[in-house]
């Protein structure tokens, strides 16, 4: 990454002043008004006429001189009560839509909250009686029973105090306007706790309690990234809260940001017993009340630790002193729609703009990670041991070629053993299947006709628990059908290979005293439908859980003793570059939710491949040897983290429009040396949402400045009207 804006100063606006605004919308830049009856500063939300709307804005900065001075339009107005735009997050806006070559309007967007904008609502009043009463009041017996009722109660809104009382309102009203009950406002929003940074913590061992000393000097060093490079199980947790503890006490917020939300489930209650009170939490199931509250209370500085996903990271803060990115090495880290960006990345970026520290917590860091590691560009602190001396689980290999599962079935002779042996001594299993649904394939038994989205290159996925074929692409969803479309045949359609359901129907055939339950994205709809399993998980309420890569992240299940992976191979095939790196990363994860108490635990991993490298590396526990051998390769090839790609993603509804068009820009590139420019081709997901996709990749060495050659290119060519554009700078994947 290449350094971005400097943060900028306090700047004022005097009214007649032209002033940039920049709005929250996908345009080209900030549009030019003229400051009105009083100034205004860099970064203040203001109203400004667009159009024949009023939107809110951000002041950015002195006019271009691009319009007239006779069609410039007023600002209409401030909103007060809102602080202005932190600094660091106002250079942070500009840096990721330079890096990521968005619109910095469209950057603006992720930052703002529509709703926050907005006055709050009115607040009602809590009345108190006055003692002693003011002289000249005249006490009738009416206005007597008031004021007993309200030296009995606590403070009360006036129909509330009416009511309690038994009579009108305009009783109440009558001695408030005497003077004889005082009026305070009553908070609308809800009245944050704030966690308490000398709460004492558990009791660290000695590898935790050295690794939390040097993060707790971080604090107050400045900007910097340390890796805490810990085993699954080592209480990496305690060990960052410690760093929060030391920021909260110097006075500052801090911000934790984890992969999935419903991960957050057992770390609330762990962030709650370390400091006394849960943290406010960030993220797309909570409603729009508590987000405008939560985002005001943000940007007020009375939100002091926030817990959310990757949006979290565009909260305007005013003064952040700590980010922790938990589980760095997870793909949801990735957004790949609208502004692509990494908030792993853009949380160092924030970090250095601010001058804090980062903290990126893993036991299977990325190689991006390890890479800047070895650079000196972070520094490691490691924990290779599980915590209160348990020991990390054994995991073997099975190779299906040898001992294939029956016809028709996914569970090994070897896996249905262990489940067998484990569930008889009265402790919990989980199986793992990286596939939602049912089944992955339907076709029909008489011509093969196999049924696909119409609007998506990909198969239609059963979902036998909500009797619906659903597209995980576009969201389509169809009743299977009676007939084949294609040959009419009523023999009916078969189902092809596993999904998550399919194993969980086929373990509850084989165990049917196992009380047996699901866990994938469909299952946990939101925290609390996860925090619902997670707990009867943990009160071993459940034997058996069957799941999906959520059940690998981050859960800690003390009775939990074996796991059994149905499919390892799932994921290493195709073109992606980091096909091997994530699976290791995943089946690692998951191996790690065994044994993690004083019950040793086990893993079998079923695999087709049982010799390839990343299944080698975990029999062997040799991640770093693993991780060498992929650095190595990626050097030879000149890839990530080694070379730098950036993706084009052209789609359009008219596919001879679009390979025209396609065509054309390929031909408009500039010749640069070193750069390597792939396709046009048909993107992996060719049609996806009705619209036809079209890809290029941009391969490059670090030393070219990649940004500034991409907009050569496109600006060579106009972007015809109904063919979209996205640009990946960094893609993770290639869909």
């Amino acid at each position: 990454m290449t350094a971005g804006t400097a943060t900028p100063p306090p700047v004022e606006f005097s009214p007649g002043s032209r002033v940039a605004v920049l709005l929250p919308l996908p345009l080209t830049g900030p549009y030019d008004y003229r400051v009105g009856g009083a100034a205004v500063r860099l970064g203040q939300f203001v109203r400004v006429p667009l159009g024949p709307r009023d939107l809110v804005g951000v002041v950015w900065g002195p006019g271009q001189g691009a319009i007239e001075e006779k069609r410039l339009r007023f600002i209409t107005g401030t909103l007060p009560d809102l602080p202005p735009l932190p600094q660091d997050l106002y250079a942070l806006i500009g840096w990721v839509a330079a890096y990521t070559l968005s619109p910095p309007g469209a950057v603006l967007k992720m930052a703002m909250l529509q709703t926050a904008m907005e006055p709050p609502p009115r607040q009602p009043m809590s009345l108190s009686p006055v003692s002693p009463l003011p002289a000249g009041v005249r006490l009738t017996p009416a206005r007597r029973q008031v004021l007993e009722t309200a030296a009995r109660l606590p403070p009360q809104t006036v129909a509330s105090l009416a009511a309690a009382a038994g009579l009108g309102e305009g009783v109440v009203r009558g001695l408030l306007a005497a003077g004889a009950l005082v009026a305070d406002s009553v908070p609308t929003g809800p009245q944050l706790p704030q966690p308490d940074p000398h709460r004492p913590g558990p009791v660290l061992s000695p590898g935790q309690a050295a690794a939390a000393r040097e993060l707790r000097r971080a604090v107050t060093a400045g900007f910097s990234v340390t890796l805490l490079d810990g085993v699954t199980g080592s209480g990496k947790t305690e060990v960052y809260f410690e760093a929060l503890a030391a920021a909260l006490a110097a006075g500052r917020q801090g911000l934790v940001l984890l992969p999935e939300i419903a991960l957050s489930t057992q770390w609330l209650a762990r962030f709650a017993d370390r400091f006394g009170c849960p943290p406010a939490v960030w993220h797309s199931e909570i409603g729009p009340t508590r987000r405008r509250d939560t985002w005001r209370a943000v940007a007020s500085g009375t939100a002091r630790v926030v817990v959310g996903a990757r949006s979290a990271l565009f909260l305007p803060f005013p003064d952040l002193g700590l980010i922790v990115v938990d589980e760095e090495h997870d793909a949801a880290f990735k957004q790949e729609e609208g502004v692509c960006y990494h908030a792993r990345d853009m949380a160092v970026v924030r970090g250095r703009i601010g001058g804090f520290p980062v903290v990126l917590a893993s036991a299977t860091p990325a190689l991006e990670t390890m890479a800047n590691v070895q650079a000196g560009r972070y520094r490691c602190l490691a924990l290779p041991d599980r915590h209160a001396g348990a020991a990390l689980p054994r995991i073997d290999l099975v190779d299906l070629r040898r001992v294939p599962p029956p016809r028709g079935r996914w569970l090994g002779p070897d896996l249905t053993r262990a489940l067998e042996e484990t569930l008889a001594a009265g402790e919990q299993a989980m199986l793992y299947l990286n596939r939602r649904g049912y089944a992955p394939l339907t076709l029909c038994r008489a011509c093969g006709f196999r049924l696909r989205c119409p609007q998506c290159s990909a198969w239609l996925v059963e979902h036998r628990s909500r009797g619906r074929l659903i597209c995980h692409h576009c969201g389509l969803h169809v009743v299977r059908p009676e007939t084949c479309p294609d040959c009419g045949s009523e023999e009916g359609f078969t189902a092809c290979g596993p999904g998550v359901e399919r194993v969980a129907e086929e373990a509850a055939l084989l165990f049917p005293q196992a009380r047996l339950a699901m866990m994938t994205s469909d299952t946990c709809t939101g925290p609390t439908a996860a925090a619902t399993l997670v707990e009867a998980m943990a009160d071993r309420h459940l034997d058996l859980l069957v799941g999906t890569q959520i059940v690998a992240k981050g859960y800690h299940f003390p009775h939990l003793t074996l796991v059994g992976v149905v499919d390892a191979d799932l994921g290493l095939d195709g073109g992606d570059l980091r096909a091997a790196e994530r699976t290791f990363q995943v089946l690692s994860q998951v191996a790690g939710r065994a044994g993690r108490a004083e019950r040793p635990g086990r893993v079998l991993v079923q695999t087709w491949q049982p010799h390839h490298p990343v299944m080698q590396a975990l029999v062997a526990d040799d991640r770093d040897g693993f991780l060498a051998r992929e650095a190595a390769q990626r050097r030879e090839a000149g890839m990530p983290p080694y070379g730098r790609l950036a993706a084009l993603i052209l789609s359009g509804e008219d596919e001879a429009t679009l390979d025209s068009f396609a065509a054309r820009l390929a031909r408009a590139a500039p010749f640069t040396a070193g750069i390597d420019l792939f396709g046009p081709a048909p993107a992996p997901l060719a049609l996806l949402r009705g619209r036809h996709r079209r890809r290029f990749l941009v391969k490059a060495p670090r030393t070219v400045a990649l940004q500034a050659w991409l907009r050569d290119w496109l600006g060579r060519v106009a972007l015809p009207r109904g063919i979209r554009l996205q640009v990946d700078v960094d893609p993770t994947s290639f869909q």
